[in-house]
C-alpha cells in the first residue's frame, strides 16, 4: 500500500522519552512503521479518523497488552494509499487509557479536524 507517514512535534518528543527508557524502542519503531505500511487500519478505531494502535516494546517482555499505545490519524485515499499521522504516543504502565478529553485537545492542537 501506499501510505505517506508523518509524526507531530508532541509524538517525537514522547518517542523520544520512550527511546531513552526501552533500548529496544528503535527497532520496535521500525517495525511498527512496516506494520503500519503494510495494513494502515491497524487498531480500534477511535472516531474522527483516529485509531488506537497496541505497540510492543521488545525491552519490556509484557507483548502488546503492556506496551505502548500510539495514536494515529488515518485518511484513506485513492484505492490503495492513505495519509498517517502519528499523533502520540504513550506507555500502558504510565497512563491506562487516553480520554475524550485529550483526544479532542490533540485533534484541534494539530489541526486534525
Amino acid at each position: 500500500m501506499n501510505c505517506k507517514i508523518e509524526a507531530t512535534p508532541d509524538f517525537a518528543r514522547e518517542l523520544k522519552q520512550l527511546a531513552k527508557r526501552y533500548p529496544s524502542m528503535k527497532d520496535d519503531y521500525r517495525h511498527f512503521i512496516d506494520t503500519l505500511r503494510n495494513s494502515p487500519l491497524t487498531g480500534k478505531p477511535l472516531g474522527k479518523h483516529l485509531r488506537k494502535v497496541r505497540f510492543p516494546i521488545t525491552s519490556k517482555a509484557k507483548g502488546k497488552s503492556g506496551g505502548a499505545r500510539v495514536i494515529t490519524h488515518t485518511v484513506l485515499v485513492e484505492s490503495d494509499g492513505a495519509d498517517i499521522t502519528l499523533v502520540t504516543i504513550y506507555d500502558k504502565s504510565d497512563q491506562a487509557n487516553i480520554t475524550d478529553k485529550e483526544l479532542k485537545q490533540l485533534i484541534k492542537k494539530n489541526g486534525l479536524e
